[in-house]
């Protein structure tokens, strides 16, 4: 049943990252098409969400755009659930101890460190092009996971888990440099009633409210709130994620034994009945409702969420961001072009090699078990898969007065994730051990 379940897992994320990639060559073809003004129509369209004269769907008075939609609301619940797998992998995970999280830490920041240095050098200092340095940063987890699931059981778990780790630290820095750098003309009034009912909720929390609905009603307050302050939406779901609980409301020692006293009380009265006894469904109630309380809010919330972040939000993110105009919006082999992609294609795989063979020759961390330098040579280009996050931040970059340089930015992180991808996967391909046959197991 595990195994059934981990290839299921392992086919939903190849099936994702094949979605999100074909989304974007879609969204390129259109906006190179005759159906261009539909598609920049579609993305101009004003939203409504109104209570009264109060549309919940505005920013500084101005009604959101589709694309100001996409970008602000939905990626807000994107980043909820990034902030609920860092949470979890910092209390249970591959982050909760020094031990484990300080090889791929270290892998990280020299992921995130290089490639901006290397688009720094590429782009003159002083000018608006410095504004993206941001851009090759971070890691897409989902896409980079999809290509390492492609090699299917070649692939050792040690490697996995080195690439998820360094990929969520990756979204970490990515996050802060969002909050820190992308947000101006803070409204603190906002931000305070925002900070005021986040504190609110992680008391709730351990006072045993596990209610999702009670912290998703409040987490739409928070990032309207965050909306209007300055401070960019998606990182209030961030923090929504940290102050959901972790802890389930009932042990499971405890729910088996429930369990068990129930099932052992079903009336059955017939095995082949099709209707169902008035008792027979309060046993079969009370069996769902110690259920829930054998999972916690964050795990119930991240499983939910998890299809539809993959298989709706990030494809029409996708749809919205990558729609690169080969023609008449200036050059697309730009400075910024060029940087993003050899920053992603080179400073990556530089950074988070580097970093790693430093961190284990000096001794302050070992090779985990499984891996050598030729699977973490391939993994590092796997780093450079950038597509989410960098996409994102190529727009609040340069969509506010630089459309050209905005191109550019798209086009640079296609060509770079394209590359890296292609590139990490053949050299682990070349390089992972094949699965022995059959015969020879077997003797």
């Amino acid at each position: 049943m595990i195994i059934l379940r981990s290839l299921r897992a392992t086919s939903l994320n190849i099936i994702a990252s094949v979605f999100l990639f074909v989304t974007a060559i879609l969204a390129a073809l259109i906006a190179n098409s005759s159906f261009a003004d539909v598609y920049q129509s579609f993305l101009s369209q004003e939203l409504h969400l109104r209570i009264g004269d109060f549309n919940l769907l505005s920013h500084g008075g101005h009604n959101l755009l589709m694309i100001e939609f996409i970008n602000d609301c939905l990626m807000a619940i994107f980043f909820f659930t990034v902030g609920l797998e860092i949470k979890r992998e910092v209390l249970v995970g591959e982050l909760s101890s020094f031990k484990k999280a300080s090889l791929p830490f270290i892998a990280a920041c020299g992921g995130m460190l290089l490639p901006v240095l290397f688009y720094c050098y590429m782009v003159a200092s002083g000018t608006p092009e410095t504004r993206g340095m941001a851009i090759p940063m971070a890691t897409d987890i989902a896409f980079s996971l999809g290509v390492l699931s492609l090699l299917s059981k070649r692939v050792p778990l040690s490697l996995k888990v080195f690439l998820t780790a360094f990929a969520v630290v990756d979204d970490i820095g990515g996050i802060l440099v969002i909050a820190i750098f992308y947000s101006s003309h803070v409204a603190y009034g906002y931000l305070l009633v925002a900070a005021l009912l986040l504190i609110f909720l992680y008391f709730m929390g351990r006072m045993g409210i596990q209610q999702k609905s009670f912290y998703l009603f409040f987490g739409v307050i928070i990032w309207y709130l965050f909306m209007q302050s300055g401070i960019h939406s998606t990182i209030s779901g961030v923090l929504l994620a940290f102050v959901i609980p972790a802890r389930p409301r009932l042990d499971v020692v405890i729910y088996i034994r429930r369990i068990r006293e129930v099932i052992s009380r079903f009336p059955v009265l017939q095995s082949d009945a099709i209707v169902l006894t008035n008792d027979q469904i309060a046993t079969l109630k009370q069996v769902k409702a110690a259920s829930d309380y054998v999972i916690s809010p964050l795990q119930s919330l991240e499983d939910s969420l998890h299809g539809v972040v993959n298989f709706l939000i990030l494809p029409l993110f996708a749809f919205a961001n990558a729609g690169v105009v080969f023609s008449g919006g200036g050059e697309l082999f730009g400075s910024v072009s060029i940087a993003v992609a050899t920053a992603l294609l080179f400073g990556k795989f530089v950074g988070i090699f580097l970093f790693t063979w430093l961190a284990i020759k000096s001794g302050f961390a070992q090779m985990p078990p499984g891996m050598n330098w030729k699977s973490v040579a391939g993994v590092s280009l796997l780093g450079g898969i950038g597509f989410t996050v960098s996409l994102f931040v190529a727009n609040l970059s340069f969509a506010n007065g630089y459309p050209e340089l905005l191109n550019q930015a798209k086009f640079g992180v296609l060509m770079g994730t394209i590359i890296a991808g292609i590139l990490g996967y053949v050299v682990l391909y070349l390089v992972l051990p094949r699965p022995r046959p059959k015969s020879l197991a077997a003797h």
